[in-house]
This record gives structure tokens, C-alpha cells and sequence, in this order.
């Protein structure tokens, strides 16, 4: 299964063309594809009209749905961020640190286009899509 960033579906619900929004159509066809919790909920506050969310949530509500969190995944989050400071990399956000571990804790590849991810590929194993 392919994990798929809020960063991803954004584009692809506005019709930019971009690498990732174009690498998601071609998933959505012929692989497994997953969206998490948090990046649900992300999604849809961002959709601006009724009609949008609704046609959204219907969408997406087809797709695997990943728990992100959880103790396990939060602790080793916390550890992950803590190794990635020491070694002089600041993560903006706590989420993408929690969706990262949790992509690589299922060894879920993940198609993203929000670089504050690339640390995670080059520092923790994470798999881009």
C-alpha cells in the first residue's frame, strides 16, 4: 500500500499538474492506496465549498484508512525528531513526523511533495513513492 500526503492530495483535488498529483492518478489504478487519519482531516478543512467536501470525503472514504498515532508510534516520533535535531535538522511540523513514523513502522511507501519529508528518506529509512 501507498501512503499518500496531504501535500499530494491537495494538488490532485485542485488539478495542478504536478509529478506527485500525476504519479497518484496512475496509483489510484493500479495499487493499494492509503490515506491517514490526521491527512483526512487535513484534506477535508481545507476543501472551501460543501459540495467539494462532500465529493471528497466520498472519494476518500474508498481508500485504506491508516491510524497514524498511538503510543508506540508517538514515542517513536519523539525519537525521531530528537535524532534528526541532534544531527542538526529541524522538523517543522510535529504531524509529518508522525506520519513519517508510521510509514515506516509499516513499511509504507509514501508519495509526498512537501520536502520537509526528504530528511526522513535520507536520515530514517523512509520510503518515497
Amino acid at each position: 500500500m501507498v501512503l499518500v500526503d496531504t501535500s499530494v492530495w491537495i494538488d490532485y483535488f485542485r488539478g495542478r499538474p504536478t509529478p506527485e498529483a500525476d504519479r497518484l492518478d496512475v496509483f489510484l489504478g493500479t495499487e493499494i492506496v492509503g490515506i491517514g487519519d490526521l491527512m483526512l482531516a487535513e484534506v477535508l478543512e481545507g476543501l472551501a465549498s460543501e459540495r467539494d467536501f462532500n465529493r471528497a470525503r466520498r472519494f476518500l472514504d474508498g481508500l485504506q484508512l491508516v491510524d497514524i498515532g498511538g503510543r508506540d508510534v508517538a514515542v517513536q516520533a519523539a525519537r525521531n525528531h530528537r535524532y534528526l535535531r541532534s544531527i542538526g535538522i529541524s522538523v517543522r511540523k510535529t504531524i509529518d513526523t508522525l506520519i513519517a513514523t508510521r510509514c515506516i513502522a509499516d513499511q509504507h511507501p509514501l508519495l509526498y511533495s512537501d520536502r520537509d519529508f526528504d530528511p526522513f528518506v535520507r536520515h530514517l529509512r523512509l520510503v518515497a513513492a
